[in-house]
């Protein structure tokens, strides 16, 4: 592999951009693209489907054989609030295979001690986000009830264009948030995005139940945003 290529190709993984390598099979050359740059000719629609696809393979285009390796990054879930449904929810998206973070700055609630073994920020969204930002291969959760903590992560998720947002709440809370976020310029199209109340429709009542509902509906979202 070409060096440069190596350097980009290893740039872009840690940044959690969608990055593949396109070896010329016959000819041995390769190059890296990335997710949405243009890409010309024949190549272009193997390339789209790969990313899409998220699995690697082999493509005859234009006479040659070219082998597209994909690196797509692992989906990433952000739990915006360490309260009792957290918990459930943090585990069972582990055991999905998600990278899983819990953010909140109530200190009584973010302790290690029931959250151990996960990675737990005890810091207000706003400035967490800033070091450790949002993409679209995240699901963002927000379960705290407290619009002072809720909203930022939930708006800076739709405008970072996450696979997934959702809010726990009552439709009637869920509608005043909707309100808030008007206020803040965000369009009707821009707040149908978010799932509220959340989780898929199975009766969920517990909160491990509920849990499941969610890791569910993400596992739905992500799936579908690769068709």
């Amino acid at each position: 592999m070409d060096t440069a290529n190596l350097k980009r190709l290893n740039a872009a993984r840690r940044a959690r951009r969608a990055v593949m390598l396109v070896t010329d099979m016959e000819r041995g050359t390769d190059q890296v693209i990335l997710e949405g740059e243009p890409v010309d000719g024949a190549l272009r629609k193997a390339v789209v489907t790969t990313f899409r696809s998220g699995t690697s393979g082999t493509f005859v285009i234009a006479g040659g054989t070219c082998f597209l390796n994909v690196h797509v990054p692992p989906p990433h879930l952000v739990i915006i609030g360490a309260v009792h449904i957290s918990q459930f929810l943090a585990q069972i998206a582990a055991l999905a295979g998600f990278d899983v973070r819990i953010i909140d700055p109530r200190t009584a609630f973010a302790t290690p001690e029931r959250f151990a073994g996960i990675d737990l920020t005890a810091g207000w969204p706003v400035d967490v986000l800033e070091d450790r930002p949002l993409d679209a291969y995240t699901a963002v959760v927000a379960v705290t009830h407290d619009p002072k903590i809720d909203d930022f992560p939930i708006g800076k998720a739709l405008r970072s264009g996450c696979f997934y947002v959702g809010a726990l709440g009552s439709r009637k809370t869920h509608g005043s948030r909707l309100e808030r976020l008007k206020k803040e310029g965000f369009s009707d199209e821009e707040l149908a995005r978010i799932h509220g109340p959340i989780g898929l429709d199975i009766g969920a009542s517990s909160p491990a139940e509920i849990a499941v509902a969610i890791v569910a509906q993400i596992i739905q979202a992500l799936r579908s945003s690769k068709r």
